[in-house]
């Protein structure tokens, strides 16, 4: 008879090396297995990826120079991949259009059409203008445009005879540079008023929480109108666009500080936070240690939430020719051609800049939505 070892240890399933193996995930890990599951939040991602890329290499993905100019409100030109006789073509083109020798009978004026006999052939890694990747490399290879480098105008021109593409990638640029900066600022002085405010409470608390409420409670359009249009026109683009930043972050920091207090106040009450002041830890050490890590996952997810609102804020201003200032370009900036109806009307494509800043909205949203599920399934 074969004798049973009681000793020995039986296999384990699959099942239980999963939850075995779970048991030890980090934090980080957890909340990516959980991010994963939301396709919006993952979705989001992606999105911010791409942005940032774009944003980063905007030089390279532009397929013009954004100062170049050409026909004025010229439509958007569409891709084909047919010739001239209808025969499909394996290489992607686009049909400039051109005036012909017959004139209008009303107006007497060149009839604009189809350039049918001069396809502009498109391609990928393609030479163009010259730039220099990071201000350093000279380099002048763009991701898509045309063959032999002729102007291609995907979204169109604006009233200059400027790509509205090109210019709209490049703006992406300073708009989201705008944002980051603002909301890491924001970051910055919200999680350390919020946490040295709630940690020690007291008078100290009283009193600065009646400052932040004071901050809060500026009417913020008006002030930022009356402090942007304290800087002279003739300032440089520098210095405006530090002084925009420095406006939106010290106005934009108290909200933050609010959150991160609430949160604050409920973990200074945490038994591990009370152990720590009974072995005598300093108040840096209780604050940098216990928390700091513990209020980093709602200011995450707050800083995802908050760039939406700069990038619409940036925009707002940029049309109403307060943020940003020529020769910068950014999508607030090139709102400003959609001032009159007439425009919008005649020529849609100016309209543009603004898709790009419902995806930049929909991408940090979602990203946030996302976040905050994957932090706080419960």
């Amino acid at each position: 008879m074969l004798a049973f070892d009681s000793s020995a240890t039986p296999p384990t399933t699959d099942i239980e090396t999963k939850k075995q193996s779970r048991g030890h995930e980090s934090y980080i890990a957890l909340v990516w297995r959980r991010l994963r599951r939301s396709w919006t939040g993952m979705a989001g991602l992606v999105l911010v990826v791409l942005l940032l890329v774009m944003a980063i290499f905007a030089d390279f993905f532009a397929p013009m120079d954004p100062k170049a100019t050409d026909v004025g409100f010229a439509p958007p030109q569409v891709m084909s991949f047919h010739d001239k006789d209808g025969n499909f073509v394996f290489q992607p083109r686009v049909y400039a259009l051109s005036d012909s020798e017959e004139l209008d009978p009303v107006t007497f004026q060149p009839i604009v059409g189809v350039d049918y006999d001069n396809p502009r052939l498109l391609g990928f890694f393609v030479k163009g203008a010259e730039y220099r990747i990071f201000g350093l490399i000279p380099a002048n290879r763009h991701f898509f445009g045309s063959t032999d480098g002729q102007p291609v105008h995907f979204l169109g021109t604006d009233k200059f005879g400027r790509d509205v593409l090109s210019r709209a990638i490049i703006g992406s640029r300073i708009s989201l540079t705008i944002a980051l900066t603002v909301v890491f600022i924001v970051t910055i002085i919200g999680t350390t008023v919020g946490m040295v405010s709630g940690y020690f409470g007291g008078t100290f608390d009283v009193w600065l929480q009646r400052f932040v409420e004071l901050v809060l409670a500026f009417p913020q359009l008006p002030l930022y109108l009356a402090l942007t249009s304290l800087i002279p026109v003739t300032a440089p683009t520098n210095v405006f666009l530090a002084f925009v930043i420095a406006v939106m972050s010290a106005l934009g920091w108290a909200q933050m500080s609010r959150e991160v207090r609430g949160k604050t106040l409920a973990l200074a009450r945490i038994d591990y936070v009370r152990a720590a002041m009974a072995v005598g830890a300093t108040d840096t050490r209780i604050i940098m240690q216990h928390i700091f890590p513990n209020v980093m996952s709602h200011v995450i997810v707050a800083v995802t939430l908050h760039i939406p609102s700069v990038v619409l804020l940036e925009s707002f201003l940029g049309f109403l020719g307060f943020a940003v200032k020529p020769p910068l370009i950014s999508w607030g900036l090139m709102l400003q051609d959609t001032a009159t109806y007439s425009v919008i009307g005649s020529y849609p494509w100016i309209l543009s800049p603004v898709g790009f800043v419902l995806i930049t909205v929909f991408a940090f949203n979602a990203l946030g939505d996302g976040l905050r599920d994957a932090v706080d399934p419960y």
